[in-house]
């Protein structure tokens, strides 16, 4: 079975970091594009960043110079790495799997979702 499983989330103050660790198992890791999304209570479901099969990445602006995705195929997990947090990061945040191809940020080209961890950010 795919399973994907979002785990690093916490409490934190602003302008604090968390890393995030996505663990995949099931299926090819170095064969999919991994994405981070994140959804705040009342909102959709957004996506925040990507890594593609070759570690080419993409970012939401509002994320981008604070958040930075990596992967380490050989223990196929991906990480967000969270600095400078603020209030409006809070979210449950998600990893997601697609086959390969561009990295992108439209939920509609995942195929696999994980459980996901929350994150919130304090003033």
């Amino acid at each position: 079975d795919v399973q994907l499983q979002a785990s690093g989330g916490g409490s934190v103050q602003v302008g604090g970091s968390l890393r995030l660790s996505c663990a995949a198992s099931g299926f090819t890791f170095d064969d999919y594009i991994i994405g981070w999304f994140r959804q705040a209570p009342g909102k959709e479901r957004e996506g925040i960043s990507c890594i593609s099969t070759s570690a080419f990445t993409s970012y939401r602006d509002s994320v981008k110079g604070r958040f930075t995705v990596s992967r380490d195929t050989a223990a196929n997990r991906v990480y967000l790495q969270m600095n400078n947090l603020k209030p409006e990061d809070t979210a449950v945040y998600y990893c997601a799997a697609a086959g390969p191809g561009v990295c992108g940020l439209g939920r509609s080209m995942y195929d696999y979702w994980g459980l996901g961890t929350q994150v919130t950010v304090s003033s």
